[in-house]
């Protein structure tokens, strides 16, 4: 499974665009920037080309932002984090600007994934997750890494605003059983009562 945050439109569930980090800080004098990346591995974010950057919502809503088209110029790991120069972003100032932007591209730039179970996680956010009773569970709210495997949060459609989560491990053919994206669904071995 492949990282990468969907950016929801209005309904929540489909994308223009797949977030897949943001820009945290500035790197040298030259325009340089320090880059926090959800690619799977990190560094592999600098293989997109171009980006779309907006600056990150502040408020908690829903972004509305436009987002920038930049062609990205040069980037790599660097210890523990990714830099990277954006073209026509040749000193410190002008890189300060883009610090805090979100950094996304469009779905017809992520490779073609070969193996029948391998999903990206922004196709999975938004799933209806249903066990194998017919019982529904919620909605996949997002995924996390844990060291073992990834961890699906499947939040309960609820009004109420203390709405539960569940933690399901993703484990193909096991926790997880079937995955239908056409017809929204994600079908788990999974008691209700956890």
């Amino acid at each position: 499974m492949k990282r990468g945050q969907q950016d929801e439109n209005h309904h929540g569930r489909t994308s223009e665009k797949i977030i897949l980090g943001r820009i945290t800080g500035v790197y040298g004098v030259n325009g340089w920037l320090k880059i926090f990346s959800y690619a799977d591995p990190m560094e592999s974010i600098v293989d997109y080309s171009p980006w779309y950057i907006r600056p990150e919502s502040r408020s908690g809503s829903r972004n509305t932002a436009p987002w920038e088209k930049v062609k990205l110029e040069a980037g790599k790991r660097h210890a523990k984090t990714v830099i990277a120069k954006l073209e026509h972003c040749n000193d410190r100032d002008e890189a300060q600007a883009y610090v805090g932007s979100e950094i996304a591209i469009e779905p017809a730039q992520l490779e073609q994934l070969k193996g029948k179970d391998e999903f990206y996680w922004h196709e999975l956010t938004g799933l209806r997750v249903i066990n194998q009773q017919g019982i529904e569970l919620g909605v996949v709210k997002s995924l996390m890494e844990t060291g073992a495997n990834d961890v699906l949060v499947v939040a309960e459609e609820s009004t109420d605003t203390e709405a539960s989560e569940r933690l399901i491990p993703w484990i193909m053919h096991q926790s997880v059983i079937a995955v239908d994206l056409q017809q929204g669904i994600l079908e788990v071995d999974w008691d209700p009562d956890f």
